[in-house]
Parts: C-alpha cells; sequence; structure tokens
C-alpha cells in the first residue's frame, strides 16, 4: 500500500513565548516492510532542523524557535510504501534461554513497568505460561488483553501505571501495548513498545477498505502502538514480529512505523519546552490518505 500521511499541530500561547525547544518523532522509518519516499517539515515560525537518530534507531528532528511568538505550527508531510511481512514461524521455548537470543534482546527483556500481586496480570501470565511456543505467546497476548481490557478513549493517561489500567480494566492502544510486553517479557520474550500509525477509521479493527468502498480514502487516524516480539526461527537468526494487542492479530501493511522503544516515553510524537508564563492549548490531527 502507499500512503501520503500528515502530521498537523498547532500550539496557541496566551502571551508571548521564547526558546521553545523540541524533539518531534513523526518521521516514519524504512524497514525490510517499509519504505520512505519522501518526507518534509514545515515550521512556522520559521526554525533550523537538526536530524539525527535517537539511541534505538528512531529519527528525530530537534528544533528552536529562539524569538517571541504566540504560536507555533508543525506541519509534517510523509509518502511511505508498504507491504505484508513473511508469515511468522518460530520455534520452541528452549532458545529464549540461549546466550545469542538474550544479546539480541537486551534491554527489551527488562520490565519498564509492573503491578505485583495484582490478580488478573497473575491470570493472565499464568495462560501465557500455557503456550506451545513463543510465537503462540504472542498470538495470545492480542487475543487475551482486548478480551479483558475495553478499550475507552479518556481512561488513562500518557504515564498512567500498569496496575491503574489494570484496576479499572480499560485503556488505549499504549495501554494494551504496555500490559502486553509486561506479559511477554515476564516469559522471558524480547519486547519492545512501536509507536505510528495505522489505516482504519474506526478503534474496533474495522478495516480500511470499508473507507475506500464508500469513496473516502483520507482518514483521519490517532497516534496507534503495537508490539515487536523477537521471535527465535528455527534455522536462523530470531525475528521481530509485529502484533497489534488492540486490534487482534498481526501488524500488517496497514500499520505505518514510526520507531521503537522499551515504552511509549522512548518514542511519544514531541517533547518540549520553552520559556514564559503563558499556558498552551493544542489542535493536532494525522490525516493519512491511501494512494
Amino acid at each position: 500500500m502507499q500512503f501520503a500521511i500528515r502530521y498537523l499541530s498547532r500550539y496557541r500561547y496566551e502571551a508571548d513565548v521564547a526558546d521553545n525547544i523540541n524533539a518531534l518523532r513523526v518521521r516514519p522509518a524504512s524497514t525490510s516492510c517499509q519504505r520512505l519516499d519522501d518526507f518534509t517539515l514545515r515550521l512556522t515560525p520559521d526554525a533550523r532542523q537538526h536530524r539525527h537518530e535517537d539511541y534505538f534507531g528512531t529519527d528525530v528532528v530537534e528544533f528552536e524557535v529562539t524569538r517571541p511568538h504566540r504560536e507555533l505550527i508543525i506541519d509534517a508531510l510523509a509518502h511511505v510504501t508498504t507491504e505484508p511481512a513473511p508469515a511468522p514461524s518460530g520455534s520452541g521455548w528452549a532458545q529464549i534461554a540461549e546466550d545469542g537470543y538474550r544479546e539480541a534482546g537486551t534491554e527489551f527483556l527488562m520490565q519498564t513497568d509492573d503491578a505485583p500481586g495484582h490478580t488478573l496480570l497473575a491470570e493472565l501470565r499464568s495462560a501465557i505460561d500455557d503456550a506451545a511456543s513463543p510465537l503462540d505467546a504472542v498470538l495470545l497476548v492480542a487475543e487475551l488483553i482486548p478480551g479483558r481490557l475495553d478499550y475507552r478513549k479518556g481512561a488513562t493517561y500518557v504515564d498512567s501505571p500498569l496496575a491503574h489500567v489494570l484496576d479499572i480494566g480499560a485503556g488505549v492502544c499504549q495501554d494494551f501495548v504496555h500490559l502486553g510486553l509486561n506479559l511477554l517479557r515476564a516469559r522471558g520474550i524480547a519486547a519492545r513498545y512501536v509507536s505510528g500509525y495505522l489505516y482504519t477509521h474506526s478503534h474496533n479493527g474495522d478495516a480500511a477498505a470499508g473507507a475506500h468502498a464508500a469513496g473516502q480514502p483520507s482518514v483521519e487516524v490517532d497516534t496507534h502502538a503495537w508490539i515487536e516480539a523477537l521471535i527465535p526461527q528455527a534455522d536462523e537468526r530470531p525475528r521481530w514480529v509485529g502484533v497489534d494487542p488492540t486490534n487482534r492479530g498481526l501488524a500488517g501493511e496497514r500499520h505505518v512505523k514510526i520507531g521503537h522503544g522499551r515504552h511509549y516515553a522512548d518514542v511519544p510524537p514531541i517533547r518540549g519546552i520553552y520559556r514564559g508564563p503563558a499556558r498552551s492549548t493544542l489542535e493536532a490531527s494525522v490525516t493519512m490518505t491511501a494512494l
């Protein structure tokens, strides 16, 4: 599939602010199943852009608006081509204990949030323990989490701890991913948080093909999150496999990856500070067009 993706954010400030410094992670990645054809970023007020890759390989654009201003507009446009990932395969549990696997998984084997003693978490971990293979465990995570948690906007915040999500039994995609990361890492499977976009016109898994049928190839979406798990292979190196617990299945050609990290805090779309006493308001949107 080919997509045009527009990310637009408009910050308005109650009074003049200055020294507005930001790190932006909205440039789609180039992977074995995804090609970034072009990317442009326009800033108002204009500012010099500095591009680099962070520790995890995500593309970061940093900029600073030094002069006083009351509005900041970030307008990014990308053209991306995706294709389906090869059908996943895998081997048994023995390989995840080998040194080569643990070296490949590194920090993605370490927990970043936990809820010790929580009954629901213990129940889900027990179900994962019964999986026949690491790949089966990953696929099971994609079924268990949406089966036990409700997708509910506004139920959580970006920094809501896992215990809160389990207590209320609800959350959004990033909460589903954080829970999935905990379950897989507890079983010894390296797993990482992926930030990006999903071409779909609802949050219940309805395919974007419905938008095409209705004559609506352009849809407004939210930023999305899913998991990449490191799956041992029988005759080759372990392979990262994308799975989307919000939509009960593997990540596919409708998923557009921005980057990955240990958890959400490693790949926020934007992070910044400014100097001045003024409060700000934000209007943001992401529009995906199937070409």
